[in-house]
């Protein structure tokens, strides 16, 4: 840490995803942002190779040009960085003047939460099967499920593609016409939700993904999206086993 050389704070700190310079400077007048384990003040400056900073208590990743986004992607939108056919993409949505991909993807007719970035080393961890890192949906069926189609999800089922992983599976409302579940499951075949209900005979209506690992949002409509916070990006770390320079 130094007051004559290096990034200055609040730039490193709207650099990994914070908020605007301002809103940062904001932070570090209210004493929210240590360096070293000392309170900062505004003018320091870090050096990105060895300063550690901290944000309300959680380390943030010294990231220099590394974004992290939360989008709530509607439905229209293909999960991809480009379109061959013209359809929007979800980097239409995210306004940045860095090039962000997607983490993952959602098809086209869901809905729900998706991570855009440009840290290839956060998204080759989150993508490796061996993390296991768990999404959870909010799946509409239309009509009632044949018995013991709970249990088969539970279990695992048959797909084009090979037996599925046991899925977590709630049932949050149940009527005549409608079937509500929460499914959590931590491969990501494409469109695996959609087949796995069809594998036990059942339609899906309308899905939405509400949580990938432990990141989610219910105030953020489909649509927006925000900066993740520092804590996030560290936990998201974590769950996809790796450790944060």
């Amino acid at each position: 840490m130094t007051e004559t050389a290096g990034e200055r704070l609040q730039k490193v700190m709207a650099q990994a995803g914070l908020g605007s310079r301002r809103a940062c400077e904001e932070m570090i007048s209210q004493g929210r942002v240590r360096v070293n384990g000392r309170i900062a003040r505004l003018g320091t400056r870090v050096d990105c190779e060895t300063d550690e900073v901290r944000v309300d208590g959680n380390q943030l990743p010294i990231t220099q040009g590394l974004r992290y986004v939360l989008l709530n992607k509607p439905t229209g939108v293909v999960s991809t960085a480009s379109d061959p056919d013209g359809r929007p993409t979800v980097v239409d949505l995210v306004q940045y003047d860095e090039r962000l991909f997607p983490i993952g993807r959602l098809d086209i007719a869901s809905e729900g939460l998706l991570i855009l970035t440009n840290d290839g080393r956060l998204a080759n961890a989150l993508m490796h099967p061996a993390s296991e890192v768990e999404k959870t949906y909010i799946v509409e069926v239309a009509g009632r499920l044949e018995p013991g189609a709970l249990r088969s999800l539970r279990r695992g089922v048959r797909l084009d593609d090979g037996m599925t992983s046991p899925a977590k599976v709630a049932v949050l409302a149940e009527s005549p016409g409608r079937l509500l579940l929460e499914m959590k499951i931590h491969e990501g075949r494409n469109r695996q939700i959609r087949r796995m209900i069809e594998a036990v005979g059942g339609r899906v209506v309308e899905l939405s993904r509400v949580a990938i690992g432990p990141i989610q949002d219910r105030n953020l409509r489909p649509g927006r999206w925000r900066a993740l916070r520092p804590g996030e990006v560290v936990e998201l770390y974590r769950v996809a086993g790796e450790r944060v320079d």
